[in-house]
């Protein structure tokens, strides 16, 4: 699904990335793990196609695509999705306008009519019981006066809504308490399927007890410089960065 080979990039001069690959296939969960300042982020924007970032080097392939050739609304229609870190507020947009909007022009850019308005009503209900999201926060303006947890929910909601193939989660567990934490990945492994893979940005190994990943990479440098199974988060939270920074210094 997701072929990222080789890839340099960076920001106001400064590169961040600095030779980054990695494959994913379809209905794979993997995590990325590594301290402040390693990329984490950045590769989470440029997949997702904001432009603040040059690519000075590598490519980037999605179901045999060329990514980088495609925009941000491109790549949406074609099947990526972020969860951000930190989730915008848009006053005067309702959440129920705002998803209705965006699966119909979804559906427009595939050819398909816009989605029945008793479809869509079933499926709102649908999604949002697996993040346990009432009524009244469906219907408020996008994560207006939201708290954190709820502002996470919602994301997740909107990812069940939109039914991405790839879904990329930006520390996706900042902020949540212990049941937000189980709300928001019991939804996720609700979503779980053979046809759509996650990619996981976290520092704790805490939400990789309830989303168990089939690898585990530590970005680090600007690249990943060591991948495993999950007893590779175990280990980092067992003895942090430090053994993995003086290992990259030999």
């Amino acid at each position: 699904m997701l072929k990222i080979k080789n890839l340099h990039a960076r920001v106001e001069g400064q590169e961040i990335l600095c030779g980054l690959s990695l494959e994913m296939g379809s209905g794979e969960v993997h995590a990325i793990m590594g301290p402040n300042g390693s990329g984490k982020s950045t590769l989470a924007s440029i997949l997702a196609g904001r432009d603040t970032y040059e690519i000075t080097e590598g490519s980037i392939e999605f179901m045999g695509v060329d990514l980088l050739a495609l925009d941000a609304t491109e790549r949406a229609v074609a099947g990526v999705f972020i969860a951000f870190q930190y989730p915008v507020e848009i006053p005067g947009v309702s959440n129920m306008n705002f998803l209705r909007t965006s699966i119909n022009s979804i559906r427009d850019q595939k050819g398909e009519e816009p989605m029945p308005a008793k479809d869509f009503l079933a499926k709102v209900k649908q999604c949002a019981k697996l993040v346990e999201l009432d009524g009244k926060l469906r219907d408020r303006s996008v994560n207006e006066g939201f708290s954190g947890g709820e502002k996470k929910r919602n994301e997740v909601f909107q990812l069940a809504m939109l039914e991405p193939l790839l879904a990329v989660l930006d520390e996706t567990d900042s902020g949540l308490d212990i049941d937000a934490l189980r709300i928001v990945s019991s939804g996720v492994n609700a979503l779980r399927s053979a046809e759509r893979s996650f990619l996981i940005i976290t520092h704790y190994q805490r939400l990789l007890d309830h989303i168990v990943p089939d690898r585990v990479h530590v970005l680090a440098g600007g690249r990943i410089v060591r991948s495993g199974d999950k007893s590779l988060a175990l280990e980092l939270e067992d003895k942090g960065y430090d053994w993995i920074n003086e290992e990259l210094a030999q």
